[in-house]
């Protein structure tokens, strides 16, 4: 499909502020029914195995599926048949199709869960579709491409009663845990710096995929195996060209969240685990050059965030495209803070760690072999997707510990800083209202357009 028939398809208007702010519900033609009352097709025992089907499942969407290979694998989607032909033939009883609306509908009485492991401009309307079906959800990070489609997947999550997770995997880790434990032990004090760091994009003489570009001329032939029209989903129509397939895409503003989307919700994950950051109030970016089609090369995004409770205000500060925070002192000479990583800045020490949440250490070494271990104080958990397979047999939402009642404000939080890349000024943010005060052209990347027949259901 393409060209100009196609982009006559464009929907016209945005969901508005009053959609936005308490009227979304009922904006929604799709209704809903709370999972206590659809039940759970053909399982009466929490022991039986989940019956699941996948959504986007080649790259780490197969990594998905092969990790809850321990249940029944029944049903198979991808718009990209040689990408996802590995995990096609892997599970070759499972149903295959390229739509995944096209599936929930033919599929819904034979399936328990869905796993989510798409581009981020097609996690929430595929997400909110299935738990609308009364499906349980995994959904790859980050969990959604904008701050309202964060809001209302966590809405309808609390509404079907569904157990969810987003694939940060590093939350089911002793890592993270152990960030708590350090931290609630005083073992540095109270907090109240943070930074964060990726080597995500990479860099303008080395990049992970195109950043800091504008869009390709002219256009490419759409390979066979490949349903552009699909790919495409909600955004807006736009010739096929390699520069967006496969993984490119994440650097592109339609259709990814750039280096802060990939990773803070791995890097970032336990400064908002172990300080119960909540929402910022207010956002400051310093990048490269931007433009309305791809994310800068670099940014440094600076968070702030109120006191609350016993714990001071924090100000966390996001690193990516060669990008890091200076060299702590206490850091020894055969050291460096690698290309990924966190580090606490507490009253009375420092605390550092890698990606994806991995065990930290107090810096020098000499601190963290005179204080130890802290003690355990946390439960442990099975690990990501196990903790998500056993809480959706449970029935039981919190037992799944980055469902999206955690990950849907970590998500929102994270993303007020692309407002402020995009919009090139600090950003002041009211998360209850979902708007910035002094910043009201924010309204315009809170939500986004979405073509007809892929909007939020």
């Amino acid at each position: 499909m393409g060209n100009q028939k196609e982009m006559a398809k464009q929907q016209k208007a945005r969901i508005s502020r009053r959609q936005l702010l308490g009227g979304a519900g009922a904006a929604m033609a799709f209704t809903f029914v709370p999972r206590t009352v659809l039940g759970t097709p053909g399982r009466s025992s929490a022991n039986e195995k989940l019956n699941i089907a996948g959504i986007g499942v080649g790259g780490r969407g197969g990594g998905d599926i092969n990790a809850v290979s321990s249940e029944n694998i029944v049903a198979l989607c991808d718009v990209d048949m040689k990408r996802a032909r590995g995990t096609f033939k892997k599970y070759p009883q499972a149903e295959v199709y390229r739509d995944f609306r096209k599936m929930l509908d033919k599929e819904h009485r034979n399936i328990d869960a869905v796993v989510i492991g798409t581009p981020d401009h097609i996690h929430a309307p595929a997400a909110i579709m299935a738990m609308k079906m009364g499906k349980h959800v995994y959904c790859e990070k980050p969990m959604a491409h904008t701050i309202y489609e964060a809001r209302r997947m966590t809405e309808v999550a609390a509404e079907t009663g569904v157990v969810t997770q987003m694939g940060n995997q590093g939350h089911g880790g002793e890592g993270l845990r152990l960030y708590w434990e350090f931290i609630h032990d005083g073992a540095i004090g109270k907090v109240r710096e943070v930074h964060v760091w990726s080597d995500r994009a990479g860099t303008k003489e080395r990049p992970w995929w195109p950043q800091g570009i504008d869009r390709p001329a002219g256009s490419e032939p759409v390979p066979e195996t490949l349903d552009w029209n699909l790919w495409l989903g909600p955004a807006p129509w736009r010739p096929y060209h390699s520069a967006y397939v496969p993984f490119k895409w994440r650097g592109w503003w339609d259709f990814g969240c750039g280096a802060l989307g990939d990773m803070a919700v791995h890097n970032a994950d336990p400064a908002f685990f172990a300080l119960d950051l909540g929402a910022p109030a207010a956002v400051e970016a310093e990048t490269s050059p931007v433009n309305d089609e791809t994310f800068p090369v670099w940014n440094i995004i600076k968070y702030y965030f109120p006191a609350r409770g016993d714990r001071p205000a924090v100000k966390l500060t996001w690193y990516d495209g060669g990008k890091l925070p200076p060299r702590p002192p206490e850091l020894e000479e055969k050291r460096n803070l690698g290309g990924n990583g966190i580090l606490f800045v507490g009253d009375e020490g420092k605390l550092l760690g890698p990606s994806h949440a991995g065990a930290p250490r107090l810096i020098p070494e000499s601190r963290m072999t005179e204080y130890g271990r802290p003690p355990k104080s946390l439960p442990r958990s099975p690990g990501h997707h196990k903790e998500w397979i056993l809480a959706c047999r449970a029935g039981d939402p919190k037992a799944a510990k980055s469902g999206f009642w955690y990950a849907g404000p970590f998500t929102e939080a994270l993303l007020v800083g692309n407002l402020a890349v995009r919009l090139q000024k600090r950003v002041e943010w009211d998360c209850k209202q979902m708007r910035s005060p002094n910043c009201p052209e924010a309204d315009n990347y809170v939500t986004k357009f979405y073509r007809v027949g892929f909007d939020l259901v």
